[in-house]
C-alpha cells in the first residue's frame, strides 16, 4: 500500500528492485540531461566525466566503460566508438616527434577511417618535459593548423594517482617495459573491435608502423 501511494503512476508496482530501478533510470536521465546543459553552457568542469568512469578502472570490460571530455570540454561515451579499431594516443605540441606522428596519424586517417573504420583519439598531456603547455583551446587552434581530422580530447594526465581512468586502465592492459607507467609523448595503444587493448608502442614507433598491427583487426 505504501508503494501504490507513494508512487500513484506505478500502480501496482510494489518490488523494491523495480522501484530502485525506475530510480535508477530517473537517476541517469537526469544526469544526461545535467551534464547536456552543462556542454552546451561551455561550463563542464570534469564532475560528468567522473560520473561515467568505473571507480576501479580494474573493474571495466572495455574501454567502452569510460568516458572522456572532448577537447571543447563535452564529455563523450567512448561507447561511441563501438565496432571500431582504435589508435589511443598521448600527443604534445612541442615534441621531437610531434611533426611526423601528426603528419602520418593524418595519413592513416585518411586511409582508413572511411574504408575500415579506423578512429583515433589523441589526448594532449604536459607530463613530459613540459611540451604540451597550451590551453585546451590553443591545443585546439594547433590541431586546426596542422589540418587534424581525428578525434582530440581535453589535456589529461597519463601518469600519476590522477591519471585519467581510461589511462589507467589501458597500461593496466597492455603493460611497457621496465613498468607500465608512459614513458614519453606519443604512446600508442591499439584498440579491436570489441573494445580490449591488445596492442601497446612505443614514441619511437612511426603511426605508419602500425598498419602491418592494424590490418589484424580490421
Amino acid at each position: 500500500m505504501l508503494c501504490t501511494r507513494r508512487l500513484a503512476g506505478f500502480a501496482g508496482l510494489c518490488s523494491l528492485g523495480l522501484i530502485t530501478t525506475i530510480t535508477s533510470v530517473i537517476t541517469s536521465a537526469a544526469a544526461s540531461e545535467y551534464c547536456s546543459a552543462k556542454a552546451d553552457s561551455g561550463s563542464v568542469d570534469g564532475s560528468c566525466e567522473k560520473m561515467s568512469n568505473p571507480k576501479d578502472f580494474k573493474t571495466a570490460k572495455s574501454v567502452y566503460d569510460f568516458t572522456a571530455n572532448d577537447i571543447k570540454g563535452n564529455p563523450v561515451s567512448l561507447e561511441k566508438y563501438k565496432g571500431h579499431v582504435l589508435i589511443i594516443i598521448n600527443v604534445a605540441s612541442n615534441c621531437g616527434y610531434t611533426k611526423s606522428n601528426y603528419a602520418e596519424l593524418n595519413e592513416l586517417y585518411d586511409l582508413y577511417a572511411e574504408s575500415k573504420g579506423l578512429r583515433i583519439l589523441a589526448f594532449p598531456c604536459n607530463q613530459f618535459a613540459g611540451q604540451e603547455p597550451g590551453t585546451n583551446e590553443e591545443i585546439c587552434e594547433f590541431t586546426r593548423s596542422k589540418g587534424v581530422k581525428f578525434d582530440v580530447f581535453e589535456k589529461i594526465n597519463v601518469n600519476g594517482d590522477d591519471a585519467h581512468p581510461l589511462w589507467k586502465y589501458l597500461k593496466h592492459k597492455q603493460g611497457g617495459t621496465l613498468g607500465d607507467f608512459i614513458k614519453w609523448n606519443f604512446t600508442k595503444f591499439i584498440v579491436d573491435k570489441d573494445g580490449q587493448p591488445v596492442e601497446r608502442h612505443g614514441p619511437s614507433t612511426s603511426p605508419k608502423d602500425l598498419v602491418k598491427s592494424l590490418e589484424k583487426y580490421w
